[in-house]
């Protein structure tokens, strides 16, 4: 695949979606691809089984979430 640092993971997808759903896809992804807090274990991190589903490293448990990226808590 054809990453670069401009466009970065939405080099895949070359010119046939347009720049702003690109940027958008970009905005998506770099946070998707990030170790997220697992809310299970402080030390824990969560991994993206697929759309929803969510798997804490360190305890093993599987959860259910938002589709892309887990949001913390506001407190």
């Amino acid at each position: 695949m054809a990453r670069t640092k401009k466009v970065k993971a939405s080099g895949k997808h070359k010119v046939g979606y347009g720049t702003n759903v690109r940027k958008k896809l970009v905005a998506i992804e770099s946070k998707q691809r990030v170790a997220q807090k697992s809310p299970f274990h402080p030390k824990g991190k969560a991994k993206r089984l697929s759309p929803g589903i969510w798997k804490c490293t360190k305890t093993g448990k599987v959860f259910a979430g938002q589709a892309f990226y887990l949001e913390e808590e506001k407190q």
